[in-house]
């Protein structure tokens, strides 16, 4: 009697698991971005300091190969950098001076529901139903909970607003990308590769910063902290265990573990920052764990049901 055995990479769960982890790097990014901040230090050289960090650390551990299959696949590369890197991370760090930060974490939140719009629309076999948009509507009622934590007043300024859309944009747009590369590459050299790229396409915004900070500055207690939790954990450990659940469970499925962010982001605002937590923020925190475990729970028990149709009717 033969036994099957097991393998840690046909496991979903871990590539769930890993998936949530990179959530839970980003949620605590922000805090680590604000003390930054606090300490003298820009939005745009932060985000290259940190994505210089992971691209160094990333080099150590995937340098074999340099060049893609082709310049096709490597003009792809090219828009992974812009649209996960210097796009992203600079309309949404720009918005933030044009709107309030309740507008640009609710309209960035729209990232899964745009992946999933995006992904009906281009591909057939991803068109999404009605067990993934009862979820993906329940989770993001609670992202807009979770965000209006302590004020329901949310005021439209154009400018602001659409860097924000276009920084949820890019991201849904990038994870579909990334799914296509995921198969013709490793993730060691996928995530290597958007670093390289988010840096060099950011270089330009840098150069036109009227006040740049001392390099220097690094090397004191906090900033020095928090540049490697944000270039060793936040970018090359999370952006790593994206990409491999991105390629094992589908752009769909991992995007949805982007609605934890904010519940991450004010757990960890009153454990460090000591900012308040009211009951809407703990009903909300509790719709987006509802919403996403609904979703997977429904998309697999139809697919279940799927199977189980298909075999009745093809067994002979």
């Amino acid at each position: 009697m033969g036994s099957k055995r097991y393998s840690a990479k046909n496991n979903p769960l871990l590539y769930h698991v890993g998936a949530a982890l990179a959530v839970l790097a980003w949620g605590i990014s922000f805090i680590s971005t604000k003390l930054l901040l606090e300490n003298g230090f820009h939005p745009i050289e932060i985000y290259v300091y940190r994505f210089t960090l992971a691209y160094f650390a990333m080099l150590l551990i995937s340098h074999k190969r340099f060049a893609s299959h082709s310049w096709k696949d490597e003009a792809l590369f090219v828009v992974l950098g812009l649209l996960g890197g210097s796009i992203y991370f600079i309309s949404e760090n720009v918005a933030l001076e044009y709107t309030y930060v309740s507008n640009v974490s609710l309209i960035t939140s729209l990232s899964p529901l745009l992946t999933v719009l995006l992904a009906g629309f281009l591909y057939k076999s991803d068109r999404p139903g009605k067990e993934i948009w009862i979820g993906s509507t329940l989770a993001f009622l609670g992202v807009g909970l979770v965000i209006f934590n302590s004020s329901f007043s949310l005021t439209i300024k154009p400018l602001g607003d659409i860097l924000s859309l276009l920084a949820a944009i890019c991201w849904a747009v990038y994870s579909l990308i990334l799914k296509k590369l995921n198969a013709l590459y490793d993730a060691f050299y996928i995530t290597r590769k958007v670093f390289f790229y988010g840096v060099i396409t950011a270089l330009p915004f840098l150069l036109i910063e009227p006040e740049v900070t001392s390099p220097l500055e690094l090397l004191h207690t906090v900033p020095l902290i928090n540049i490697l939790f944000l270039g060793l954990g936040c970018s090359m450990f999370a952006y790593l265990m994206w990409s491999l659940s991105v390629g094992k469970i589908g752009a769909i499925t991992a995007s949805n573990y982007m609605y934890f962010q904010p519940v991450v982001t004010l757990i960890f605002s009153f454990l460090i920052l000591h900012e308040k937590i009211t009951l809407i923020g703990y009903i909300g925190c509790a719709l987006i764990l509802l919403g996403v475990w609904l979703a997977d729970y429904l998309q697999r028990r139809r697919e279940k049901a799927y199977n189980n149709q298909y075999n009745s009717n093809v067994r002979p």
